[in-house]
């Protein structure tokens, strides 16, 4: 079974559900995971699968709880090659930047060399009432590549 660290974005806390839904139904699988609503570069580990879900605030940014994760990609540049991941980005398509803040992440997972396991999933508020449910369906289609 796989070690799966899972970072959050979270403002409103639709993020965290959908985290903690996902990390739910993966330790019912046999899976060991670790949430981070507070993430720090220095808490994820390469052996580990990492799962991001995140929310898009303002102009597209990258939620408060995230930021210091994304300011040490962004900034300290390391090189990802062999790190695994998978990125659901949430946002609303009423919005200019929709899902701003989970491309951004994916873009620079993928410019550090991290290889993603699947297509980033964007979660649309104006289509989904739960997101959580979209998430899960879309979990389900890949879990065996963990």
């Amino acid at each position: 079974m796989a070690e799966i660290d899972i970072l959050v974005g979270s403002v409103y806390g639709s993020a965290m559900l959908v985290a903690e839904t996902l990390s739910d139904h993966l330790q019912a699988k046999g899976h060991v995971c670790h949430l981070f609503d507070e993430a720090e570069l220095a808490d994820i580990d390469a052996s580990r699968f990492l799962l991001v879900v995140t929310a898009t605030t303002g102009q597209g940014d990258i939620p408060p709880n995230l930021q210091s994760f994304a300011s040490a990609l962004s900034d300290g540049a390391p090189y990802m090659k062999g790190w695994r991941y998978a990125l659901i980005a949430m946002g609303d398509s009423s919005y200019e930047h929709f899902c701003g803040a989970g491309r951004k992440l994916d873009e620079l997972l993928q410019e550090l060399a991290a290889e993603a396991l699947v297509p980033r999933l964007e979660i649309d508020a104006t289509v989904e009432d739960e997101p959580e449910v979209a998430a899960l369906a879309w979990l389900k289609t890949w879990e065996d590549r963990l």
